[in-house]
């Protein structure tokens, strides 16, 4: 049978398991990925693992979200980091290099290679003809030990794209255009794959736009073919010589289909508060807009810049329009400067900020109450810009935001182009800068063990939790609704990230946008009972960070049952030891409120002798289902993944 791009690409790394829809797999991992709002915790693992150097081809750890050292806090983390990465044998790239998922596909992206990182944007690199997957922490540290990624075998959705995008619409608006589709669940245990005649126009920053935010649709990751084009953009970094090429191979079938026609793409824009809430710019022109930010993860490469530029030069932005530019790397913004455009956006009134991830992680940036804002990023879940939980952030493409910035209010750019008469002409963009030396390379293996790891005093160590017990009764603390957010459970922004490597403090923070006083009630009976929480459908979606298990359970977590929840989060929860159970019966959600008391007994022989657990809620039995295989339930069972290995290796 002929395979396309992602089973080829699976087949080649397959170390256990079968290539079916919703079996268990093994995957060998050559390539890892983490951040620093991530990463502090993976290097602690390591640390937990005793491991002595990296077993994979490259691992790379970026500094891009904590950049804002208000205090010595974030500092710290860097310089630990780098440390940790000098010890065990990790690349290292420092505070304004760029943010992590465009400078790894410039410097480390390499077709036909499995990647996976502790961030949820780490598909991005699906745009080289790779494998990228974003995961838990735990399940990077367990990559940089050699340790093989398991997963749930995914669906393999084909999206034929066909045609040519009209101008003053981009990439942005592709992955726009599935969201408006399907949602933010659409792509739930779904590799998405993009093949056909379109690709042909589609750059590779371009399909990293689309990669990216495929993570939005909440699919396992996204792929395209390494075809002449990434050959093209390989080269422009000076690295022809890791093309390979891969690409679907004729009569290729898809287990689900689907087709764009690009010529037929408008400019759509996500309104508050949610990446799925897509319609046509031309449906909300004349908002007032109070801030439009360029740049993220999102919106990376230098055309979102140079056509932000174009549509802005020799005019000004709206006076009562704060225009930020995050530059995505070094390079980038050294080949804007050489083109021309950074003097044109600060001439402007654009403010340059540096290069990282920045508002689109709340680190500045926040909006003015009331504001709508206008941003190139992946996401907009309520309070994630830093603005607070009523925030009004909205999500289009670098067009759409260069015109409303102009006009102080949404504005569609295909209008702007015709009243100012702005020929789309291309942009004549200079060939990629390349910067030798700008990420540190490990030392050689006998030096870098007498490394020291440097901690300052908000550097914490893991927390140690005990094995799941078999009999208990638990509060439900929270009683939530659908789409709860991990930055809904372990907030982002200026205050709470610099505690990434103090989970005792950062816990401190969980669930304050919904419950401010579910930590203290929490703390209060962790040692005693612990407590559930409750939810509804896709708990958890969003970004990838294990401190949304981690810091639950160390106040005391032990179960949360929800309807659905989000692949990363639900495997993060397994990894610390928290059970996560989905109602079966229709309306038993509205069955359990807050302040509820669950019991269950037995519960291991349950959850190793079929799929249901049955309990009671004030008395009421009610069943319930998991989605843990065999590895897994063992694995809750111990207390989680660290404990069960530190009781296999004594």
């Amino acid at each position: 049978m002929p395979h396309g791009v992602a089973h080829q690409l699976i087949a080649s790394h397959l170390v256990e398991g079968e290539m079916t829809p919703g079996e268990e797999i093994a995957l060998r991992i050559d390539q890892t990925l983490t951040q620093d709002a991530t990463g502090t915790l993976v290097m602690q693992e390591l640390e937990a693992m005793d491991l002595d150097r990296v077993k994979t081809e490259v691992s790379v750890q970026y500094v891009d979200h904590n950049l804002l050292q208000a205090d010595e806090k974030n500092a710290e983390d860097h310089a630990y980091l780098r440390s940790a990465c000098r010890r065990f044998g990790l690349w290292y790239s420092k505070a304004g290099n760029g943010v992590s998922h465009p400078t790894h596909m410039q410097r480390f992206g390499k077709p036909g290679k499995t990647m996976i990182g502790s961030d949820s944007h780490t598909p991005a690199c699906g745009s080289l003809g790779m494998l990228a997957i974003g995961v838990g922490g735990l399940e990077v540290a367990l990559a940089i030990t050699g340790k093989p990624l398991s997963i749930r075998m995914p669906e393999v959705w084909g999206v034929e794209l066909t045609g040519e995008l009209p101008p003053w619409c981009s990439a942005k608006d592709v992955i726009l255009e599935m969201l408006r589709r399907h949602g933010t669940k659409g792509g739930t245990n779904r590799i998405i794959e993009y093949h056909g005649p379109g690709l042909e126009k589609l750059t590779a920053m371009d399909r990293h736009v689309i990669a990216n935010m495929g993570a939005e649709l909440g699919a396992t990751t996204t792929v395209f073919p390494a075809d002449d084009e990434v050959r093209r953009f390989l080269a422009g970094e000076g690295r022809e010589e890791d093309f390979s090429e891969l690409v679907a191979e004729e009569g290729t079938e898809y287990d689900v289909t689907e087709s764009i026609d690009l010529s037929q793409i408008e400019p759509l824009i996500a309104q508050p508060s949610s990446p799925g809430n897509v319609v046509p710019v031309s449906e909300v022109v004349g908002t007032p807009v109070g801030q439009v930010v360029i740049g993220s993860s999102a919106n990376p490469g230098l055309r979102d810049f140079a056509i932000t530029a174009r549509i802005v030069d020799g005019r000004q932005t709206h006076h009562g329009v704060s225009f930020d530019i995050n530059p995505t790397s070094r390079p980038i913004l050294a080949d804007l400067t050489r083109w021309g455009g950074t003097t044109s956006l600060i001439s402007a009134g654009a403010r340059i900020h540096q290069s990282g991830c920045m508002g689109c992680i709340g680190m500045g940036q926040a909006p003015a109450p009331g504001t709508n804002s206008l941003r190139t990023f992946p996401r907009n879940f309520p309070g994630r810009s830093g603005g607070g939980a009523d925030d009004k952030v909205w999500l289009c493409s670098p067009e759409t935001a260069a015109a409303s910035a102009l006009r102080g209010e949404i504005t569609d750019p295909r209008v702007l182009a015709e009243e100012l008469d702005l020929k789309w002409d291309g942009l004549n963009l200079p060939e990629p800068t390349v910067i030798p030396g700008m990420l540190e390379e490990p030392p050689p293996a006998e030096e870098a063990r007498h490394e020291e790891l440097v901690k300052g005093p908000n550097i914490s160590g893991l927390p140690e939790f005990d094995p799941f017990p078999d009999s208990f009764e638990l509060p439900v603390l929270l009683a939530v609704g659908d789409d709860i957010s991990t930055d809904d459970i372990s907030p982002a922004g200026a205050e709470a990230l610099p505690f990434r490597s103090n989970i005792p403090e950062l816990a401190r923070f969980a669930f304050i946008r919904i419950d401010p006083d579910y930590p203290a009630n929490a703390e209060e009976i962790k040692d005693s009972t612990g407590h559930a929480i409750v939810g509804g459908a896709n708990y958890g979606q969003g970004s990838s960070r294990e401190h949304a298990a981690i810091c639950p359970r160390y106040l005391g977590l032990r179960v949360v049952i929800a309807e659905s929840f989000a692949r990363i989060h639900w495997q993060n929860l397994a990894n610390f030891g928290i059970l996560a159970l989905e109602f079966t019966g229709e309306g038993d959600r509205e069955k359990i409120a807050q302040g509820a008391t669950l019991s269950f007994s037995d519960v291991h022989q349950q959850l190793q002798n079929g799929t249901e657990v049955t309990g009671q809620v004030d008395g009421q039995e009610l069943t319930f289902r998991h989605s843990l295989s065999d590895r897994q339930v063992q694995m809750v069972l111990d207390g989680g993944l660290i404990r069960q290995l530190a009781e296999q290796e004594s």
